[in-house]
C-alpha cells in the first residue's frame, strides 16, 4: 500500500459514515503489522483518529479498531496515545463488553500494555501492573472476568485472556518489589485460575493454547523458585505466624501445676522435636526449601489438623529411634518434588521447541499439569512416606533410604503419568505402591545406573559370561546323558497284544523299561530294554544296542519350549510311584546304510539311504526331559531349547556378572563413597543385604 493509499485509509477512519469507518479499520489491522506501513500510518497522523475510535466506536468497528491498537504496540509504537482513559476504557470492555472479538482485542491491548510499560505517559519506575491498577481498582470484578474467560469456548479468546493473566503474574512478581505480589497470586488461586488451565492442559484444545499454558506453567516454576529462594525469617510476620501455626496444630501438652506457662524449652525441652525437626531451632532447618518447604509443612497441617494429631500420637507411642520425623520428610518430599520438576530449569526455551512440532507426544512430554497441584502431590509424597517407613520397620538411621524410595516413586508414578491422567489418580497410586515393588524398581535402577556407567563393558563381559555359562550347561547335560537314565517303553498293541479296550487304554504301566547311556567318548548311545526297572543301573557292556552319533540327522519333541521348571530332577510329573508318563517323547531321526537291519530300525530302507527314527524316549519328568533333549541338542552342536536349561543359563551368566561387579569401585561410577556398617559384636554368620533396607542374621 502506498503513501497515497495510506494518507486515504487514514482520512476514512475519520468519516462521518460508520460503514467507511468500519471498512478502514478492517483493512487496517491486516496491513498494520508491517513496520513500514505503521511508520507511515503514523506519520499521516492516524493514531489520533485509532485512538479516538478506541474510545467511542462500537461494535466490529470497535474490533478491529482494538486489533489494529494491539499490533501497533507489539511493534514498539505508539505508546505516546496510550493514555489512563484508553486504558479505563480498555478494563471496562473487558468487565461489561459480551461480545467476544472486542474482548480478545481487549486482552491483547491490555498484554501489551503490562509487557512493554515502560513508555512516556507512565511514572519513572510504575511497572505495568500498576498502570492498570486504578482503572482495575474501579471494576472489582475485572479478575474474576478474565479468570472466567480462561474457560471460553472460543480459543482465541481464552488464549488472550490467559496471556493477560502472564503479563500480570510476571510484571508483578519481577517488578514490583512494594506490591504484596503473593497476595494477587493468592487471589488467582481462589478464584480458580489453577483449576481452569490445569483442565485445559489435559483438553483436546492444548494444541490451540500451547503458547499461553507453557508460559502460565512457566511462571509456576518462578513462583516456586521465588519461594524457595525466600529465607524462613522469624523476623518477617507471616513465617513467624506459620511456624507458631505448626506448633498450636500439634495439640501441644497443655501447661499443668508446676509447669512454665510461658512454655518455654526448659518445660517443653522437646517442642519442636516432636514434630519431626532436627534441633528445636527450626528455622535453619528450612535452608534448603526456604518458604516454599515451609508453606508445603504448614498446607499438610492445616488440611487435615486432626489428622496430624493423631499422627503425633501414634508416633509419640513408638520408641524414639523407630518414629517418623514428620518435619524432616516433608522437607524431603519437597526437594524431590523441586528436583524431578526441574524447577531450576526455564522452561521458556523448550516451550518454543516443543510447540514447533506437530507430534502430540512432544506435546505431552512438554506439558506438566500435575505440576499446578504441587501441594496435593506434596501432601501424597508425604503420605508415602510415612506409610513406607512404617512398612519398612525404618530407624533414624534408614531416614536416607526411605527418602530414596520416595524418590523413585514420584519418578515412577508422577513423571510416567500421562497428560491426561487425574491428580486424583496418582494420589491414590502414591497410597497404595507397594514397597517390595519399590525395591525391585530401585535394583533395576542400580543396574541402569551400571549400564550408563559401564555399558559397551557390560555387554562385552556378559556376552562372554553368557558363552561361559553355555559351555558349562553343555557339559552338564552331556554329564546327564554320561549317567544314563531309565525310559518306560510305551505300550505295544501288536498282533498278539489282543483287543484294544477302554481298560487296556487307561492301564499306566510300562511293558517294558529302557535304559540309555552315552559311551564314555560321546560317540555312542548304548541302549538295551529290560522287563522291569532294576534297582542298580547296568554297565556298559551290558547294553546290547548302540547308535553311531555320526549318523543322527536330528532330534525332536514333543517337549515344550516353555515347560514347567522344575527345581531338580527329584521333581517329575509321574503320578504314582512304579507309574510312568509316556506322553511327552523324545525321537531320534537318522540315515540308516540299506545293510542295517537292527532291532527298531527294521523299517529302514534298501535302497540308498533314508532318514529313519532310530530311538525313541519316553521321559518321566519335565527335568528329564530337558536334560536328555537339550543334552543331544548340545551334543550335536546345536542350540538348546528348553526353558529349564535357558533358565540355567541365564542364572549362571547373571551370578557371573555379579561377582564381576564385585571388582567394581563406588568411584569408577560417580558415586559417593558408601558408609560402610560396622561389623563389631557379629559372629561369621551375618550378611548384608546390599539391595535392601536391613542387615540380617
Amino acid at each position: 500500500m502506498d503513501n497515497l493509499n495510506v494518507r486515504e485509509l487514514v482520512e476514512r477512519l475519520s468519516s462521518d459514515e460508520e460503514s467507511v469507518r468500519k471498512m478502514a479499520v478492517f483493512k487496517l489491522q491486516s496491513a498494520i503489522g508491517d513496520p513500514s506501513f505503521a511508520d507511515v500510518f503514523i506519520n499521516e497522523g492516524g493514531l489520533p483518529k485509532l485512538r479516538f475510535l478506541a474510545l467511542h466506536s462500537t461494535g466490529n468497528t470497535l474490533a478491529y479498531c482494538l486489533t489494529s491498537l494491539s499490533r501497533l504496540l507489539e511493534l514498539d509504537k505508539g505508546w505516546d496515545h496510550v493514555t489512563d482513559d484508553l486504558i479505563k476504557r480498555v478494563v471496562e470492555l473487558v468487565v461489561a463488553q459480551p461480545l467476544v472479538n472486542v474482548n480478545r482485542g481487549a486482552m491483547s491491548v491490555l498484554a501489551a500494555i503490562v509487557g512493554h510499560p515502560h513508555h512516556r505517559n507512565s511514572q519513572p519506575g510504575m511497572t505495568g501492573f500498576q498502570r492498570l491498577k486504578p482503572a482495575v481498582e474501579l471494576h472489582p470484578q475485572f479478575l474474576p472476568m478474565l479468570v472466567e474467560k480462561i474457560t471460553s469456548a472460543d480459543h482465541a479468546l481464552c488464549a488472550n485472556s490467559l496471556q493477560l493473566i502472564n503479563s500480570l503474574m510476571r510484571d508483578a512478581i519481577a517488578n514490583d518489589e512494594d506490591f504484596e505480589w503473593p497476595r494477587f497470586i493468592k487471589q488467582l488461586q481462589e478464584l480458580g485460575v489453577i483449576k481452569s488451565v490445569y483442565g485445559l492442559m489435559q483438553s483436546s484444545a492444548v494444541q490451540d493454547l500451547a503458547h499461553p499454558l507453557l508460559e502460565f506453567q512457566s511462571l509456576t516454576k518462578v513462583l516456586l523458585r521465588k519461594w524457595r529462594e525466600e529465607k524462613v525469617d522469624l523476623e518477617k510476620p507471616d513465617h513467624r505466624r506459620a511456624i507458631r501455626g505448626l506448633h498450636v496444630a500439634s495439640n501441644p501438652e497443655k501447661p499443668g501445676s508446676g509447669v512454665d506457662p510461658k512454655g518455654s524449652k526448659k518445660s517443653n525441652p522437646a517442642k519442636w522435636r516432636r514434630l519431626g525437626f532436627d534441633t528445636e531451632s527450626p528455622a535453619w532447618e528450612f535452608n534448603a526449601t526456604g518458604f516454599l518447604g515451609l508453606m508445603d509443612l504448614t498446607d499438610f497441617v492445616y488440611k487435615n489438623e486432626d489428622g496430624f494429631q493423631k499422627l503425633l500420637l501414634e508416633q509419640s507411642a513408638e520408641p524414639q529411634e523407630q518414629r517418623c520425623p514428620i518435619a524432616r520428610a516433608s522437607l524431603a518430599v519437597t526437594s524431590i518434588l523441586y528436583e524431578h520438576f526441574e524447577v531450576e530449569k526455564s522452561d521458556e526455551g523448550d516451550s518454543h521447541r516443543y510447540v514447533s512440532l506437530d507430534s502430540r507426544t512432544h506435546f505431552d512430554r512438554a506439558f506438566k499439569p500435575l505440576l499446578l497441584h504441587w501441594s496435593r502431590l506434596h501432601t501424597g509424597g508425604l503420605n508415602a512416606f510415612i506409610r513406607l517407613w512404617t512398612a519398612a520397620g525404618a530407624k533414624t538411621e534408614d531416614f536416607e533410604k526411605i527418602e530414596e524410595l520416595v524418590r523413585i516413586l514420584v519418578e515412577q508414578i508422577v513423571g510416567q503419568a500421562p497428560r491426561i491422567r487425574e491428580i486424583k489418580d496418582v494420589e491414590e497410586e502414591l497410597a497404595d505402591f507397594e514397597i517390595q515393588r519399590l525395591r525391585e524398581l530401585q535394583m533395576e535402577l542400580l543396574e541402569l545406573t551400571y549400564e550408563d556407567a559401564w555399558g559397551h563393558h557390560l555387554r562385552q563381559v556378559r556376552d562372554e559370561l553368557n558363552h561361559e555359562a553355555l559351555q558349562f550347561v553343555k557339559e552338564q547335560r552331556i554329564r546327564c546323558l554320561l549317567q544314563g537314565a531309565w525310559f518306560p517303553q510305551a505300550m505295544n498293541y501288536g498282533a498278539d497284544a489282543g483287543p484294544i479296550t477302554s481298560k487296556t487304554l487307561s492301564r499306566s504301566v510300562p511293558s517294558s523299561w529302557r535304559f540309555v547311556r552315552l559311551s564314555h567318548n560321546r560317540r555312542y548311545l548304548h541302549y538295551a530294554d529290560f522287563e522291569e526297572k532294576m534297582a542298580t543301573e547296568p554297565r556298559l557292556d551290558a547294553l546290547s544296542e548302540k547308535i553311531d552319533l555320526s549318523i543322527v540327522s536330528s532330534v525332536v519333541s514333543n517337549v515344550s519350549a516353555s515347560a514347567p521348571s522344575t527345581s531338580s530332577s527329584d521333581s517329575t510329573l509321574m503320578t504314582l510311584p512304579g507309574h510312568a508318563s509316556t506322553s511327552t517323547k523324545i525321537t531320534i531321526h537318522g540315515y540308516l546304510p540299506a545293510s542295517s537291519h537292527k532291532r527298531d530300525h527294521s523299517d529302514a530302507s534298501s535302497a540308498g539311504q533314508k532318514e529313519s527314527v532310530l530311538l525313541q524316549l519316553h521321559p518321566q519328568s519335565h527335568t528329564l526331559a530337558s536334560e536328555w533333549l537339550d543334552g543331544l541338542l548340545m551334543l550335536l552342536n546345536q542350540q538348546p531349547i528348553t526353558a529349564d536349561t535357558n533358565k540355567l543359563v541365564n542364572l549362571i551368566g547373571g551370578y557371573g556378572l555379579k561377582i564381576r561387579l564385585l571388582n567394581v569401585r563406588f568411584e569408577d561410577v560417580g558415586m559417593e563413597e558408601p558408609v560402610l556398617p560396622s561389623r563389631e559384636g557379629l559372629d561369621d554368620d551375618y550378611y548384608y543385604d546390599i539391595g535392601g533396607m536391613e542387615a540380617g542374621v
